[in-house]
């Protein structure tokens, strides 16, 4: 696995790391960049990425490098085993996520079936 870690089941790549710490740097003191599952979009389920205040009380915590990460209990559900990357390539920049939960995904990748 080399330096990335993975935490709850969830492993967040070096470059995800980087760039959420980068984030969180623009924004005020106790901010956590959150990851979710939320119903709907093309294939059932849709990905969610936000930045909140502060985590909430059942939410686990993947904190690395000045990176803090959040994930309530019921979307920690549907991304057991997931790999969180962020991607910067000539189709531009977009945190990805390797899902071996998902049965089928959309074209765009921000929306999953189980």
């Amino acid at each position: 696995m080399g330096a990335e870690q993975a935490t709850q089941g969830v492993e967040l790549s070096d470059n995800a790391a980087r760039r959420i710490a980068t984030i969180l740097a623009e924004e005020p003191e106790g901010s956590v960049f959150r990851v979710g599952v939320d119903g709907g979009g093309c294939s059932g389920f849709q990905y969610s990425f936000s930045v909140v205040p502060r985590a909430g009380d059942d939410d686990i915590l993947i904190a690395r490098e000045g990176a803090r990460l959040v994930i309530d209990e019921t979307s920690l559900g549907f991304l057991q085993g997931a790999r969180i990357d962020f991607i910067d390539d000539l189709m531009g920049q977009s945190f990805r996520i390797e899902n071996p939960n998902a049965v089928s995904s959309c074209g765009c990748g921000s929306s999953f079936s189980i």
